[in-house]
Order: C-alpha cells, then structure tokens, then sequence
C-alpha cells in the first residue's frame, strides 16, 4: 500500500568499543542508536575511565587541578564545573577536595583507589540509567560489557538494569536468527590489566561459550582482543624490561607489530563465525577478512569526544553490509 513502511528485512547493528568513561563520547551513543535507525546498540569493552583528577581547594577558595600536563584554576563555581565537564569528557574522574585531604590521599594509596572506584561506579551505574531512558520504549537493545582495562566490581553496574543487558560470558540472541558471543578478556599486555589472561585460559573461555552456540554460521564474535596479525591488531612493539615500558626504535623510527591474541583468531578460524567485533588496539581501526569472518575494529579517540564506531547489518547467513562512523 503506498504510503506505507516496507518491513525491515535485515538487523542494524551499531557498535562502540574503548569509550574510556568519556562523557561526551557516551551522549553521542544516547542518540546514534535512533541516528543510524540501529536495532541493536552495543558498547563493549573498555567503557571505564582510567584516572582519577583531583580539584584541589586552597586556602584562596581557588580550586587546582593538573590536565594534560597544564595546571588548570578554577575561581568561581561556573569554571569549576566547566573544568569537570572538561576532565569528564576526556574520560577522567574529577574529585573535588582540600588540601588536608589531598596529602593524605597521597600518602594512602587504598584512599585513592576508594574514591577511584566509586566515582567509576557512580558514572556507570548513572549511563545505564541514561541508556534506559533513552532507549526503552524505541525498542531498540542496548548491551553493554567490560574490556580488560575494566575492574571486576563493575559488574554490579551493568547487571542493575531490567533493560540494559550485560553481555559478558554469555550467549544473546541478536534476532530469530543471530546469536552473539562477548568475550571481554584479552591476551596479556604489559600494562598488567584486571582482565588479561593467557592465551590458554583466553581459548577456554571462547571455546566453553561456543558450544553453547546454536548456528555458529550465523554467529557474531564480540571479543574485545582483535585476532594476532590480523591489522586490525596493529600497534607500537614495546620494550617490556624497563617499567614503563617504552616503543622500540630502529632507524629512528618506531616499530609496529600484530599484538592481538592468537587464542582469538585460532576461534575464529576453527568456528568460522559470521562476525568478528574487536577493539582493543584503539589506533588499529579497520575491516578484515579471515576466511568468512568479516572482523571488524572500530577504533578510538574518546579522549577527543569521538565517537568512533560501526554499523553493521545483518541478514541470515550474511553480513549484508557495514560502515565505519566517526562523529
């Protein structure tokens, strides 16, 4: 009948990956899902921040702070909140303080890793929220699961919502006919993170969860590790011996290598999954092959308040067709 919606005969799939507790990266999220006309939003891996930025109140009434090398002052209550819109944004924790306190978190280290953890949680728990306001009633699924940078209490978080579904360890159904599988550890790193395992213990986990699976041929992947050697695993070689470790040179030049996980692409080539959804490796952004699977990194700048991610749409059998966005 003219004039009417034709039936959506394929599932859109937008995925997001390494936000980093970036704010402005996350309400880019609230409205590309309803952008991009998704069925299905997912923001997987790495969705925490990894410092704390102290706002230290002298004796002036003037507030400090140290962002990017730069010290930062805030005089009046509007720069104050302005200067925590900015340290949030780029993925940080601002915490307002004296400097009778501050002294003392420098001298206790579980003081700061107390206050760390809680305004990470008071930011998740609050975008949860934020994703189920927004998405409820559009019907659209929104998923969310942790990375390796990510501490284990956070679970708590992204298991609080009826609507919001954690997705880590588990096999979820996409649509009547796609299953996806989330795998949020990753082969170990130098930077000795909550969630890096062995290579063993990485092809454990993937193989234990993909014999739950029903029609692997129609299965989605979403391991935060890219597979070894893949491109899409691309980074600066690192010299382990010194802490912290430093890029390897030759010629002056910095040297590149596959630094994703062998267990991930030993998976994918022995179960031969429709999709690949990786990150990880934030400057490795692209699309690959490995036999059927199409593996997909979005990549990263949630430090600048982009948004970088990928529209995937699905058909049974076949990924009908994607996009990398960035906006």
């Amino acid at each position: 009948m003219f004039g009417k919606k034709k039936e959506k005969k394929f599932t859109t799939v937008f995925f997001v990956t390494d936000t980093h507790g970036s704010e402005r990266a996350f309400r880019k999220l609230l409205t590309a899902g309803k952008y991009y006309e998704a069925d299905i939003v997912l923001m997987c891996g790495d969705i925490t921040g990894k410092m704390l930025v102290p706002l230290v109140k002298g004796g002036d009434g003037v507030h400090r702070s140290r962002l990017f090398g730069q010290e930062h002052n805030a005089s009046t209550e509007a720069e104050l909140t302005k200067l925590e819109e900015t340290i949030a944004n780029a993925g940080y924790y601002p915490y307002r303080t004296d400097e009778a306190t501050y002294k003392e978190m420098q001298s206790d280290p579980k003081k700061v890793d107390d206050v760390f953890k809680r305004l990470m949680l008071e930011r998740l728990e609050r975008w949860v929220k934020m994703a189920e306001e927004q998405y409820r009633d559009s019907g659209i699924k929104c998923m969310m699961s942790a990375g390796n940078d990510d501490i284990f209490e956070i679970e708590s978080a992204l298991n609080s919502s009826d609507y919001v579904i954690n997705c880590e360890h588990k096999v979820v159904k996409l649509d009547d006919n796609h299953e996806m599988v989330t795998v949020g550890e990753v082969n170990i790193t130098p930077w000795k993170c909550p969630r890096d395992v062995t290579e063993e213990e990485l092809k454990n986990i993937i193989d234990g969860l993909a014999s739950k699976v029903e029609k692997m041929e129609n299965c989605v992947f979403n391991f935060h590790a890219p597979p070894k050697d893949s491109n899409i695993d691309t980074a600066y070689q690192l010299d382990n011996s010194v802490d912290p470790p430093k890029i390897v040179t030759q010629g002056g030049q910095p040297m590149t290598m596959g630094v994703g996980s062998a267990a991930v692409r030993e998976t994918i080539e022995k179960y031969k999954p429709l999709l690949g959804l990786h990150g990880h490796i934030h400057e490795a952004r692209g699309v690959v092959n490995l036999g059927r699977t199409m593996c997909i990194n979005p990549g990263s700048e949630y430090g600048e308040g982009i948004l970088r991610g990928c529209i995937v749409n699905l058909k049974e059998n076949k990924v009908l067709s994607y996009q990398l966005t960035s906006g």
